[in-house]
């Protein structure tokens, strides 16, 4: 069990300005991220304001019109989840939920996060980065075995991902993922279970310790965790705690907290994995992690005794730290 401190209970309304939108590859989810995240603020703590970014401009000034006390972004991936909002509001003073715009801006981009953990000696799949228009070195594809995992470097949701089986997809898969950006990431195919935790918790903070929730596993019924098993119901199970043994899941939540200092976190953030053997392989990081109500890290939380809107205060709570 985990137990959270409740500072805001005592203080007047905080007014919230909730984010949501964005008019990425994301837009959707994150409307019914931030549909969940409406119904279950506790409205006797937080005045919210709700607004939907509609074409990745932010309008600072419609921002500070609000005069919130904290911004609440659920705008994952694009503007939301790669620094530029964090950074414009960090410019102005204003409070936000979430990593910093740095960090947020390495937790996006695959091929920097990547590059982070191997100089740090924690495990991630071997890859190459491709750029578009340039010619494919299939030689070297190959040598990352005979199964491939391409992806576009900065989207989320396993937007424009592909699972290759046959050398030659692969110009295919690729194609798909310069639809999103002009960088993708071809990586060995990893054999496993797929897991992932969460994290909340302010490293440097009064609060202490950032907290490790229960690792949770992930069983898609199509051929990986793609946008429709995140999003349909009934597209993918998840089992939490995962079904693991005690050493493979504190070695997760170990590497996830060793993840979460490198990158700098601040207040919540997701870990993903596959894990082969006995042996947890990092995949990503996401730094604004789904709220939907098919989303992990609410499931997370819940198995560690925090219900959602307990969730929604601890983030605010840390936020205002």
């Amino acid at each position: 069990m985990y137990f959270i401190s409740y500072n805001v209970v005592h203080m007047k309304k905080i007014k919230v300005l909730l984010l949501m939108g964005g008019g990425g590859t994301e837009h959707e989810v994150s409307l019914s991220s931030g549909r969940e995240v409406l119904k279950n603020f506790d409205l006797e703590k937080y005045e919210v304001v709700s607004m939907i970014i509609e074409d990745k401009q932010i309008d600072i000034e419609k921002i500070k019109a609000v005069n919130p006390g904290v911004v609440f972004i659920v705008i994952h991936g694009g503007v939301g989840e790669d620094g530029t909002i964090q950074k414009i509001l960090e410019d102005n003073g204003i409070k936000f939920i979430g990593c910093g715009s740095k960090t947020s801006s390495i937790g996006i981009d695959k091929t920097k996060f990547k590059k982070l953990m191997e100089e740090n000696g924690l495990p991630v799949p071997r890859g190459i980065e491709i750029i578009k228009n340039e010619t494919l070195d299939l030689e070297k594809i190959k040598s990352l075995g005979k199964k491939w995992v391409v992806k576009p470097v900065g989207q989320g949701s396993s937007v424009g991902v592909s699972l290759v089986e046959d050398i030659l997809k692969i110009n295919e898969a690729a194609d798909l993922a310069f639809k999103y950006e002009d960088r993708a990431l071809i990586e060995e195919f990893v054999n496993g279970v797929e897991v992932s935790c969460g994290l909340l918790g302010n490293p440097s903070a009064n609060s202490g310790q950032v907290i490790a929730l229960p690792v949770i596993e992930i069983c898609p019924k199509n051929k990986f965790f793609d946008y429709e098993a995140k999003y349909m119901i009934g597209r993918c199970e998840e089992i939490v705690p995962a079904r693991l043994s005690g050493e493979v899941s504190k070695k997760i939540q170990e590497y996830s907290l060793r993840v979460f200092e490198l990158i700098n976190g601040r207040g919540f953030a997701r870990v993903d994995f596959i894990v082969n053997g006995d042996q947890p392989i990092i995949l990503e990081i996401n730094t604004i992690p789904g709220l939907t109500p098919n989303s992990l890290l609410p499931k997370e939380a819940r198995a560690a005794g925090i219900n959602y809107p307990q969730l929604l205060d601890k983030m605010i709570e840390l936020a205002l730290e």
